[in-house]
Formats: structure tokens, C-alpha cells, sequence
């Protein structure tokens, strides 16, 4: 196994059945975020926005929208799995085995468990990973199983797609 540094995107040829990702970004959750989020996504569970109600709760405090925990990790794994990809193709075993709450810095690892090219996409092929988030004291507090449909080194899908200057070159 293989631990790698991070770096911006990888092809199909790149990822090795067994290696690790350590994505290089943690991200601090704020009050902020999750109120946002819930607000955004139609979230009427008070255990996410209301201290009064959540102080009954078992977690005696506002919880983190489980929602939102998903997304920050799934966002600080494209940088590794997911930034040359066309298509995520599915999420399974999806786990929330710790409460995340306002304050909490998330972090999160990704290790490759299977890879093929993809029998309808020549210029791709599917790799599946299992990836983790850990809060600021090393509690897993989510994990899941992803495939990704991801394009292999000379696939001209993710070439030039920079525009033109209208004006010019600088």
C-alpha cells in the first residue's frame, strides 16, 4: 500500500488497487454552515437548528445535518478520486457513525478497492473507493463505498476547455 501526497487530480492509469489518499484539506464546520444547509435543503428536523430542542436530545446539542457532513467530505475527496471523472456512478454503504457538531474540523481519506475499464466508455473506467471522514480527534464519523467513472490519461473529453480570449492573448 501506498500512501500519496496530494495532488490535483488523477487518470484511471494512476490509481492502484490498495492505495490511500489522504485529502489534503480539513474543513472547521461553523454554526453557520449548518444552519445554511439545513435552511437550503428544506431540513425541518430541529435537532439541526433549534439549541432549546437539541439540548433534549441525546447528543444534548445541535447535531451537524448529516446531509452536510456527507457533501464536505465528498468535496474534499475530488481532488484525488473524483477531479478528472465524468460521472460519480453510486454511493453505497453509506455509515454515520459519529455525531459531527459546530466546531468540528472534518478530514478525510479515500483507499482504492477496485478498478476496471469500462466495457460502453473506452477512453474510461470505473474505480471504487471506500472513504472515510474523521473528525479533528480521529473519530470516523462517516464512511461510504464510491464508484466513479474516471477518464484515462489520453481521453480528449477533459482537453481544452479552456475559452479563447475574446481580446486576445494576454
Amino acid at each position: 500500500m501506498t500512501v500519496h501526497e496530494a495532488r490535483i487530480g488523477r487518470y484511471y492509469e494512476d490509481f492502484v488497487i490498495g492505495d490511500v489518499y489522504r485529502h489534503p484539506f480539513g474543513r472547521t464546520i461553523s454554526e453557520a454552515d449548518n444552519t445554511w444547509f439545513t435552511l437550503l435543503t428544506m431540513n425541518t428536523n430541529q435537532n439541526h437548528f433549534n439549541a432549546h430542542y437539541a439540548a433534549r436530545a441525546p447528543a444534548g446539542k445541535v447535531i451537524v445535518n448529516s446531509g452536510l457532513t456527507v457533501a464536505i467530505v465528498l468535496g474534499m475527496s475530488v481532488i484525488d478520486i473524483s477531479q478528472n471523472a465524468e460521472l460519480n456512478l453510486g454511493w453505497d454503504e453509506i455509515r454515520l457513525t459519529h455525531p459531527v457538531f459546530a466546531g468540528d474540523t472534518l478530514y478525510a481519506e479515500s483507499k482504492v478497492l477496485e478498478k476496471r475499464e469500462s466495457r460502453s466508455r473506452p477512453y474510461a473506467g470505473i474505480v471504487t473507493c471506500r472513504t472515510r471522514g474523521l473528525n479533528q480527534d480521529g473519530d470516523e464519523v462517516l464512511s461510504w463505498r464510491r464508484s466513479v467513472l474516471v477518464y484515462k490519461k489520453d481521453s480528449a473529453q477533459d482537453r481544452d476547455h479552456f475559452p479563447e480570449a475574446r481580446t486576445g492573448p494576454l
